[in-house]
Parts: structure tokens; C-alpha cells; sequence
């Protein structure tokens, strides 16, 4: 009986310092995603577009170049540019979670999940060009 005791709280420490390991991982992931940002740019270089860790628009760039566009195509490339960025930074989070806590964690797959479906990954033709992340 004292073994089955011993070995009941060796599975309890084990248990908890695996926990107390992936809660660690999951902070570490937070601190990562929380001071990403990704940006992207229209083919032609008129358009730049940075956004932050929750996809928001950190920073447009426009050059003279945009002049020439009517108003709907300037919105259209606007957005497809923005949606190149936040789909590159949903790349950059899913390499975060690979390092950190791994993609096959119960973690993992609910904040790849998350920037997945919020930011989906363009076809190149969507922003006009290739984006990069920073």
C-alpha cells in the first residue's frame, strides 16, 4: 500500500509540474503574439500596410502613385492589402505556437484556430503583390 502511495504522488507531481510547464509555454506564447506585427504591400509598392498583434491597422503608407486610382479601386486595394497583412501575421503566430506550445497542444489549436478564421491566408493575386512580415 505505501508503494501505491508513492506512486500516487510521484503522478501528482508529475501532473502538476507538466501543467505548471504549459502554463508557462501558454504565457511565453502571449508575450510573443502581443508584440508581433506583420505588413504587406500592394505590387506596384503604392500601398504598405502594417497591422499589430490583434490584426488592427498600425500603419498605412500611401505615395503619389495612389492618385491615379478611382475611389473603389483605391478601397479594394486598401483592403486587400490589409487582408495580406493580417494574413501574414497569422502566419507569424502560427510559428509562435509551433516554438512555444506546439500546434498539436489543446492551446495550439485554439489560437491558430483564432487568427485562422479571423485572417484567413490570401491568393497573391488578392493584394496585388507579396507582402512581408515583420
Amino acid at each position: 500500500m505505501l508503494h501505491d502511495i508513492d506512486a500516487a504522488e510521484d503522478w501528482l507531481d508529475s501532473w502538476a509540474a507538466g501543467v505548471s510547464a504549459q502554463a508557462e509555454r501558454a504565457a511565453a506564447l502571449s508575450r510573443r503574439v502581443a508584440g508581433l506585427t506583420a505588413s504587406a504591400a500592394s505590387a506596384d509598392g503604392s500601398i504598405s500596410v502594417t497591422v499589430g498583434a490583434s490584426g488592427q491597422v498600425e500603419k498605412f503608407e500611401l505615395d503619389d502613385r495612389v492618385r491615379r486610382l478611382s475611389g473603389a479601386e483605391l478601397a479594394q486595394q486598401l483592403t486587400a492589402v490589409m487582408r495580406s497583412a493580417q494574413a501574414n501575421l497569422s502566419t507569424q503566430v502560427a510559428g509562435e505556437v509551433e516554438a512555444t506550445v506546439g500546434a498539436d497542444s489543446e492551446t495550439g489549436r485554439a489560437v491558430l484556430h483564432s487568427f485562422e478564421s479571423r485572417f484567413p491566408r490570401q491568393g497573391d493575386e488578392a493584394a496585388g503583390g507579396a507582402g512581408d512580415g515583420r
